[in-house]
C-alpha cells in the first residue's frame, strides 16, 4: 500500500513540474501572442489607436469598449523613447509591457498630477549612459527603465457618455512615442 502511495505522490510531484513548466514557457512559444497581434496594425516607435472591439473581434482580446485604447510597439535598439500621452478628464493610464507580455511599470493620470504624462524610456545601458545632473529630480523627469529592447506601451483613456468618444479619441491622437533628442 504504501508503494501505491508513494508512486500516486510521485506522480502528482511530476504532474505538477511539468504543468508549471508548460505555463511559464507557453508565452515566449506562442505565435500569436499581444505583439504579434499588434505588430500587425503598428510600426514601431509609433503611437496607433487601436479601433472599437466589434461583432467580428477585437485586435486584444477582452477589450473593454469603455476605453479608447492607442499602442506603441517601442524598439529601444536605435536609442531612447520620449513618451508623451496629454491626460483626459476621466481617467488615462500607460503602461508597459515586455515583448512577451509581462508588465513592468504603469502610471495613470492621477499619479502623474499633470495635463500630459510624459516620461523617458531607456534600457540599462541608456540609463547608465546618462549623465548624473544635480538641477534634474525624480520629479522633474520620470525614467522608466525596459527590462528589454522591444515591448508594448499600451494607452487607455476611459470615456465616461458616448458623446465624448470622439473628443476623448481625438485627445489620444495627440500621444507621441517618438526617439528622444
Amino acid at each position: 500500500m504504501s508503494r501505491f502511495i508513494l508512486t500516486a505522490l510521485a506522480g502528482i510531484v511530476l504532474g505538477l513540474i511539468v504543468h508549471l513548466a508548460a505555463v511559464l514557457v507557453l508565452p515566449y512559444l506562442a505565435e500569436q501572442d499581444a505583439y504579434a497581434r499588434l505588430a500587425a496594425v503598428a510600426g514601431p516607435n509609433e503611437v496607433v489607436p487601436i479601433d472599437d472591439p466589434s461583432d467580428a473581434g477585437a485586435v486584444l482580446p477582452a477589450t473593454d469598449p469603455a476605453f479608447i485604447s492607442a499602442v506603441c510597439l517601442y524598439d529601444l535598439a536605435a536609442g531612447p523613447l520620449k513618451v508623451r500621452v496629454p491626460t483626459t478628464e476621466d481617467y488615462t493610464s500607460v503602461s508597459f509591457y515586455t515583448r512577451h507580455g509581462l508588465p513592468f511599470y504603469a502610471i495613470n493620470d492621477r499619479s502623474a498630477g499633470r495635463s500630459i504624462i510624459e516620461l523617458d524610456l531607456m534600457n540599462a545601458k541608456q540609463r547608465a549612459a546618462l549623465p548624473e545632473d544635480d538641477e534634474v529630480t525624480a520629479a522633474d523627469r520620470l525614467i522608466v527603465e525596459s527590462p528589454s529592447d522591444e515591448g508594448i506601451v499600451l494607452i487607455r483613456a476611459l470615456v465616461r457618455e458616448r458623446s465624448a468618444r470622439d473628443e476623448v479619441r481625438a485627445r489620444m491622437q495627440l500621444a507621441n512615442c517618438a526617439p528622444a533628442i
